[in-house]
């Protein structure tokens, strides 16, 4: 019987963890229990909901505080994945040109409707990208903001017409074209890790999970769905 191990995870994995990560997850035995959600709503639940798990894929940040609080085992920590911002479109539309800085801003400020996740690094980041743009005022005006999930399904659905997010994220949804990351002037990365639990009951498991995070078939499905692997 396979042991149930519960692993909080950022969506920035999402894209790639069914087809790579489960099945030799349970070939070692265990059935994975997932929270996906974004490390902001996932700190929420930890700190002011008590909430715990057995392994936690988090931003640097958020793992360097569970640290501190004793709610991890530093020595379990692993460096995983590095996620850019990008941005998509309902599957057969076409493509805008966001090559240049100049080029995004004015995308963005002739859509007529795009969506991003209020919660999510990528739409943290992005209110403070429009307001040094300057389009700040304009682009909420007629923005769909959600709390959490994912921006590319309000594409897909024909909801908005632009979808911001992580690029792994956008690549997690079907039903949608990937536009390309944002250009290197207007670009933000953000580091991912994972931990155990420092009081998970099921160290093995939560420790064989992220093993294979870090395997060489991992390392290509990160590269696959647009993420930048930290290990070698």
């Amino acid at each position: 019987m396979s042991q149930t191990v519960k692993i909080m995870s950022a969506l920035v994995i999402r894209a790639m963890v069914d087809e790579v990560i489960v099945p030799r997850y349970r070939a070692r035995g265990y059935e994975p229990d997932f929270v996906w959600n974004p490390t902001v709503a996932l700190m929420k639940s930890i700190n002011e909901d008590g909430a715990r798990a057995d392994a936690i894929v988090a931003i640097n940040w958020a793992l360097d505080e569970l640290a501190q609080k004793g709610l991890i085992d530093p020595s379990t920590l692993r460096p995983v994945a590095q996620a850019s911002v990008g941005l998509a479109v309902r599957r057969g539309v076409p493509r805008p040109d966001i090559s240049t800085g100049d080029k995004l801003r004015q995308v963005l400020l002739d859509t007529p409707s795009l969506c991003y996740s209020r919660a999510g690094a990528s739409g943290i980041y992005f209110e403070k990208l429009i307001d040094r743009l300057g389009i700040g005022d304009a682009i909420r005006a007629k923005a769909t903001v959600i709390p959490v999930g994912l921006t590319g399904e309000k594409a897909a659905s024909g909801e908005v017409d632009l979808a911001i997010q992580q690029v792994s994220e956008l690549m997690a949804v079907k039903g949608i074209d990937f536009v390309g990351p944002f250009p290197d002037e207007l670009q933000a990365t953000t580091d991912f890790s994972a931990a155990v639990f420092a009081d998970s009951a099921h160290r093995a498991g939560a420790a064989a999970f992220i093993d294979i995070l870090l395997t060489p078939e991992a390392r290509q499905a990160y590269i696959r769905t647009g993420l930048e692997p930290l290990f070698s």
